[in-house]
C-alpha cells in the first residue's frame, strides 16, 4: 500500500525511470502491491552532519559568495520598500514594486528553465550575477544624486526580475552539479540557511544606513556585493563538478517539461501548494511596512527589526531542515497549515510585542515549507529535466506575486493591515487542507480520528477495508 503523504522524495534516478505519485512510499511488512508481494521496507535515510556539504570546495566558494551578495540583496529589499513607501505613502505602491520584480518570472519563467537546461550553468551564473550587481549600482546612482522617482524603482525592479528568470533555475540546478545527489538535500537546506543568515544582517545594516544616510548607500553596497559570487564562480575547479548532460536544442522542450510534471502528482501538487502560499501568504513587504507605518507608527529601524525576527526564525528552520534525512509531503502540508494559523494569529495580535514575538515562528515554518517543497521536487526529478521543473517551481512560487501582491496591497490599504494579513493566512490554511486531502486520496488513504487515550489521535490509514494494524502504523504520520 503506497502513501503519497508519507512518501520520501524519489531520487532523480527513479524519477527518470517513470516514477509516479507513490514512488518511494514506505510499504508495510508483508503487504502486497498490484504486481505481487511488496519489496522489503525502505529504511530511513541516515542523518548527515548539519554542514556536511560544506566539505566540498566548490560549494564552499559558492556559499561564501552567496552569503555576501544575499546580505546586499536584503539591504536593497529593505531600502527599496522603504523608499517607495516614503515617496508614495502607499502600501499598494510597495505591492506594485514587488509585483514588477516577480512579473518576469510569471511571464517568462519556463523559458528560463529551458535556457538553464541547455547551457552551462556556471557560465550563465557569471552573467546573471554580474547583471544583478549592475541593477543595484544603477539604483544607487539615481538615489545618491537625488534624481530618483518611483517609476525608476519600478523599472529597476522589473529589470532585476528579468535577470532572475534565468538566474533562479540555473542557481537551483547548479547545486546538484557542485555536491551530487547524496548531498543535495543538505546543500538546499544550507542555501536557505545562508539566505536567512544574510536576512539577519542585511536589514539591520540597512536600517542604520537608511536612518543615518538614506537609501542610496544600501543600494551601492548591494551592487558591490556581487563581486563575491562572481569571484567564487571563477575560482571553482570545473573538473570537480558532477557532469550533467546538457539538453540539445530541439522543438517542444517547454511542452516536454510541462507534460513531465503534469503526469507526476508527487511534483504537481507540492508546486500548486507553494503557488498558493507564495501568491497570498508571503507578502511580508506589504504587511510589515503597513504594520510599522500605520498600526505601530514606527520608522525604518522597526521595519528592519521585524525582518530580522523573521530571519532568525527562518535560520533556525533551515538548520533543522539540514539535519533531516528525507523530505515528506506530510511535513509540507502540516507546515503550510501551521503557517496559515500563525499568520491569522499575528493579524489579531493585540500589542506590538505579541506581534513581534510571532514573526520568528512564522519565519521558521515558512522556511520549512520552502526547503521541504524545493528539496522534494529536486530529488524526485530527472537531472535532464531539473532546470525546467525548477523553473516551473520558481515561476509558480515567485511568479504568483504579481497577481497576489497588488490584490493584497489593495486589501491592506482599503481595510487595514490586520485584514490583509488575516486574509493571507486564511487562504494559506485553506490551500494546505485541500491539497493535503488530494494527496491522501492519490495515495489511497483516508483520515482517521481516534480519541482513545494512548492512541495517535489524527492519522491517515489505507482506504482498503481489512488492512492490518501494521499497515496503518507504517503509513500513519507520527502523532
Amino acid at each position: 500500500m503506497n502513501s503519497s503523504l508519507d512518501a520520501p522524495a524519489a531520487t532523480g534516478a527513479r524519477a527518470s525511470s517513470g516514477a509516479h505519485a507513490s514512488s518511494g512510499a514506505r510499504v508495510a511488512p508483508g503487504a502486497r502491491t498490484a504486481n505481487g508481494p511488496a519489496a522489503a521496507p525502505r529504511t530511513e535515510t541516515p542523518r548527515k552532519g548539519t554542514f556536511s556539504s560544506l566539505r566540498i570546495r566548490n560549494y564552499r566558494l559558492f556559499a561564501t559568495g552567496q552569503m555576501v551578495s544575499n546580505t546586499g540583496t536584503w539591504m536593497q529589499r529593505i531600502a527599496q520598500d522603504w523608499l517607495v513607501l516614503s515617496l508614495t505613502g502607499s502600501s499598494a505602491a510597495v505591492g506594485i514594486t514587488t509585483a514588477l520584480q516577480f512579473l518576469p518570472m510569471l511571464l517568462f519563467g519556463l523559458y528560463g528553465g529551458v535556457i538553464a537546461d541547455r547551457f552551462a550553468k556556471r557560465k550563465l551564473l557569471l552573467l546573471t550575477q554580474s547583471a544583478m550587481g549592475l541593477t543595484g549600482l544603477a539604483l544607487a546612482a539615481l538615489t545618491l544624486t537625488g534624481h530618483v522617482q518611483v517609476w525608476h524603482v519600478y523599472l529597476v525592479a522589473f529589470l532585476l526580475g528579468l535577470v532572475t528568470v534565468v538566474d533562479n533555475p540555473a542557481r537551483q540546478a547548479f547545486v546538484s552539479e557542485m555536491v551530487g545527489q547524496d548531498e543535495l538535500r543538505n546543500a538546499v537546506s544550507l542555501n536557505s540557511a545562508n539566505f536567512q543568515s544574510a536576512r539577519l544582517i542585511g536589514p539591520a545594516v540597512a536600517g542604520v544606513l537608511i536612518t543615518a544616510f538614506g537609501s542610496g548607500w544600501a543600494f551601492l553596497l548591494n551592487g558591490l556585493s556581487f563581486v563575491a559570487p562572481v569571484a567564487g564562480l571563477l575560482m571553482m575547479r570545473t573538473a570537480e563538478l558532477h557532469k550533467v548532460d546538457r539538453v540539445p536544442r530541439s522543438k517542444g522542450q517547454l511542452r516536454e517539461g510541462l507534460r513531465y510534471v503534469s503526469g507526476r502528482p508527487d511534483l504537481i501538487w507540492p508546486i500548486v501548494l507553494v503557488g498558493f502560499i507564495g501568491t497570498f501568504g508571503f507578502n511580508f513587504p506589504i504587511w510589515l511596512t503597513a504594520f510599522v507605518y500605520h498600526v505601530f507608527h514606527q520608522g525604518a529601524g522597526t521595519y528592519a527589526l521585524f525582518n530580522g525576527l523573521m530571519a532568525a526564525g527562518s535560520l533556525i528552520g533551515a538548520l533543522l531542515a539540514a539535519r533531516r534525512g528525507s523530505s515528506r509531503l506530510r511535513l509540507l502540508v502540516g507546515a503550510a497549515l501551521l503557517f496559515g494559523l500563525l499568520e491569522v494569529t499575528a493579524a489579531l495580535a493585540p500589542s506590538f510585542w505579541v506581534f513581534a514575538a510571532l514573526l520568528a515562528p512564522i519565519g521558521m515554518v515558512g522556511l520549512t515549507i520552502n526547503v521541504t517543497a524545493n528539496s522534494s521536487v529536486q530529488m524526485a526529478t530527472d537531472p535532464l529535466m531539473r532546470g525546467r521543473v525548477m523553473s516551473l517551481f520558481m515561476m509558480v512560487f515567485m511568479g504568483g506575486t504579481p497577481l497576489g501582491a497588488p490584490i493584497v496591497g489593495w486589501v491592506t490599504d482599503a481595510f487595514g493591515a490586520r485584514i490583509g494579513f488575516l486574509a493571507g493566512g486564511l487562504i494559506s490554511m485553506a490551500a494546505a487542507a485541500l491539497i493535503g486531502l488530494i494527496l491522501a486520496r492519490v495515495g489511497g488513504l483516508r483520515l482517521k480520528i481516534d480519541l482513545r487515550p494512548g492512541h495517535p489521535h489524527v492519522r491517515f490509514v489505507p482506504r482498503v477495508p481489512g488492512s492490518t494494524r501494521s499497515e496503518e502504523q507504517e503509513l500513519a504520520p507520527a502523532a
